[in-house]
């Protein structure tokens, strides 16, 4: 019997790989990252699916993701305000 992997520990993993990539909209994608990662891991847990370790991989690049963009958001700002004046 050959077993499934969870859908959402895939979508996790991609748009958590994407939230690092894109500037600006990669925060968007790291929330929807975590928010899959999460749900995937519960399902995973009451099903027999395969996938954890796409999940957390997800959580993590999606972390990742997130905080990398807020640093450049912050970068930016703080250049911005910074030669302005």
């Amino acid at each position: 019997m050959a077993t499934k992997t969870n859908s959402n520990a895939v979508i996790s993993l991609t748009v958590g790989i994407l939230s690092i990539i894109l500037p600006i909209i990669g925060l968007v994608f790291g929330v929807i990252g975590i928010v899959t990662a999460r749900k995937a891991v519960k399902e995973i847990e009451k099903s027999s699916d395969v996938g954890e370790r796409l999940a957390t991989s997800g959580l993590i690049c999606s972390s990742v993701g997130i905080f990398i963009q807020l640093v450049g958001v912050l970068g930016i700002i703080m250049f911005n305000f910074s030669s302005g004046g």
